[in-house]
């Protein structure tokens, strides 16, 4: 057992008795039992099984918010990560959401098999064989057959995403043999898994010839920028998330978006925000929207609220009151709409908003879809 190696790289044995971890936990709030503490002290003082063999190792969401704002610097959420490998390696697991579906299709990609990950893809896309850019599409097209019910149309980001680059002057190149970044594995404890599909998806990226590789997904993002290095070594390509690209493009005065009237708000994923620093880049997209009001949440960029699950495991009643709690929030803006840069948040999100009546619900949206679909009704509103 490697506990007193993940000890003292977390810096879990600095952890004071301050309670900022405690009153900074979104899961705290709802769920009185539960401290970042209670866990951390047991393993300081060597009754590591302790917590291995507790539930409620699984249930942290690994936001970041404790670690933000602890004033030892104690990284909980990697912590929590590495206990769960641990834990893991013994055998334990967390309680697997949706039959635990969307684990197996990860562990399936790990193997030798075929995929049509591309049947996604119009005429009126431009593409490439081979050239500087390769658009990860992630686990999208498992998404809108998973959650069918909730038709979160997820392949919609994809479609939008190719869409919009090629508004920028890019010809992604898109593969057949990309995985899922395999991040949700990470999570829950299962390391070898995700080292295979991080092996992978580097190979099938470096075969390309692409230099480059645009994301629409913050967890996936977040994986390559600061998983992949970690598990398998220095990626020879760059990373840019979507909104970032634009971003840049729109202050360089290389592209500006056509007019959409509307009141909408922005949800921070905690991948984006608190792991990866980027607040400004989707709020700058979205700024340079002609007639569009963005609003801000109560809690926003490091400060916002997680949207209650993560690696699809222990999703719980305790889940859904953060998640009521983040669209009282959207609603209280008064805009419609709840726009976001992650596909798995959008998910959790609209599951939520789905059990609320009309006047309590708000809107889930990808900004990418967004953003997107406003450009090709004003250009077809144009064209009529």
């Amino acid at each position: 057992m490697n506990v007193q190696s993940i000890v003292q790289r977390t810096r879990a044995y600095l952890c004071l008795d301050c309670g900022k971890c405690t009153g900074s936990c979104p899961l705290a709030r709802v769920d009185l039992d539960y401290s970042p503490r209670r866990i951390v002290e047991p393993v300081v003082f060597g009754e590591a099984e302790v917590v291995m063999d507790d539930p409620r190792l699984w249930s942290c969401m690994t936001c970041g918010l404790c670690s933000m704002r602890c004033p030892s610097d104690v990284d909980f959420s990697r912590f929590i990560i590495e206990m769960r490998a641990e834990a893991f390696q013994a055998g334990e697991r967390g309680i697997y959401a949706h039959n635990g579906i969307l684990q197996e299709v990860m562990r399936i990609q790990t193997m030798n098999v075929h995929q049509d990950r591309t049947e996604w893809l119009a005429d009126d896309m431009q593409l490439s064989e081979n050239g500087e850019w390769f658009y990860f599409v992630g686990c999208l097209p498992f998404f809108d057959v998973i959650f069918a019910d909730l038709e979160v149309q997820a392949l919609d980001i994809a479609r939008n995403a190719v869409r919009l680059l090629n508004r920028v002057g890019i010809a992604p190149m898109v593969s057949n043999e990309e995985r899922c970044c395999g991040a949700d594995l990470l999570l829950a404890g299962d390391v070898d898994s995700f080292r295979r599909l991080a092996e992978l998806n580097v190979e099938v990226i470096k075969a390309s010839g692409a230099e480059r590789v645009v994301f629409t997904c913050a967890e996936c993002y977040n994986a390559f920028r600061t998983d992949y290095p970690a598990y398998v070594g220095q990626l020879p390509f760059e990373m840019v998330h979507l909104t970032e690209l634009l971003a840049d493009k729109i202050n360089a005065g290389e592209v500006s978006l056509n007019p959409s009237p509307g009141l909408v708000t922005y949800h921070d994923p905690c991948r984006m925000s608190r792991y990866l620093k980027v607040h400004e880049p989707p709020r700058t997209v979205l700024g340079s929207v002609p007639e569009l009001e963005l609003v801000e949440m109560e809690d926003n960029r490091e400060r916002a609220m997680c949207c209650g699950s993560t690696a699809w495991v222990n999703c719980s009643g305790c889940s859904k009151l953060i998640q009521r709690e983040k669209l009282r929030q959207a609603r209280a803006t008064g805009a419609g709409v709840m726009l976001t840069t992650c596909p798995k948040c959008q998910i959790h999100l609209s599951c939520a908003a789905r059990d609320l009546d009309a006047e309590q619900a708000v809107e889930v949206e990808d900004v990418t879809t967004w953003v997107g679909r406003a450009l090709r009704e004003f250009e077809k509103r144009g064209r009529d």
